[in-house]
């Protein structure tokens, strides 16, 4: 499959959805970005998500455009397969791919234990599966469908059973009926936003030591203080890196 010159926000929809489908059923695709001239944050941010977590779907010959917005993205091109155009000036993925590479790909907000040491849940909200493992049931908060649905691919694929939730208040409703291990927020949303979800959270004593992780594009240090003093477990920038991510999510839920 050739991808378009443009990959703009309306074909960022239509790759999450053909990209999906691809993924749940297993299919092979190889998809040639040799054509793209323009690629936008959510278009970059389906591919990197899908290529994570799909050994199914690979990207070939990715043109200078897309090359060059992985770099301003804070991306290594190997997250596509494919040999960074200058190895020595490669971006480190020590830190994960998706941040820039002077910038932690998780931030713990406890001030008192670094984030592996954070108490886990309440034990009810986990589900042992037949073969004893624990299946962990996490809850996501953004108003956006596309990162919604890139959240899903990346959990599910990890073993995880994935709740979604438009926005700040429809997480509170989703809370009141569901057990929840793990929480992931975005900040800006309508209705209420990540910082009152957390506030809200807090002050329900079933959620007090629930881990509240933030996925956000915000980065200023104003906003994650205010994220720590409402009782945040962790700060994570957009885009994100799905492996990073499931290994913040063990730290905080092991």
């Amino acid at each position: 499959m050739r991808l378009p010159k443009v990959l703009d926000l309306a074909a960022a929809e239509e790759l999450r959805a053909t990209l999906v489908g691809v993924c749940a059923e297993g299919a092979a695709i190889i998809l040639n970005a040799s054509d793209v001239e323009v690629i936008g944050l959510p278009c970059l941010q389906v591919l990197v998500a899908a290529a994570k977590t799909a050994a199914s779907l690979a990207i070939e010959r990715p043109s200078a455009a897309f090359i060059n917005a992985l770099q301003d993205y804070g991306f290594d091109e190997r997250v596509l397969g494919a040999p960074p155009a200058d190895p020595g000036e490669a971006a480190s993925t020590d830190d994960g791919a998706g941040a820039p590479a002077d910038q932690p790909a998780v931030e713990s907000m406890t001030e008192s234990a670094p984030a592996d040491e954070t108490q886990a849940p309440p034990e009810h909200a986990s589900k042992a599966t037949e073969g004893g493992a624990v299946e962990k049931r996490i809850l996501t908060i953004d108003d956006s469908k596309t990162m919604r649905d890139m959240l899903m691919l990346a959990l599910t694929n990890a073993g995880y059973q994935v709740v979604q939730a438009i926005d700040g208040q429809d997480g509170l409703e989703v809370l009141r009926k569901e057990a929840i291990d793990v929480v992931i927020t975005d900040i800006n949303m309508p209705r209420l936003d990540g910082y009152g979800v957390i506030r809200r959270l807090r002050e329900d004593p079933n959620h007090q030591q629930t881990p509240i992780l933030v996925l956000s594009t915000e980065s200023e240090q104003k906003s994650k203080d205010i994220a720590r003093e409402a009782g945040a477990t962790g700060w994570l920038v957009k885009p994100f890196d799905p492996e990073r991510l499931v290994d913040v999510i063990r730290k905080v839920s092991p």
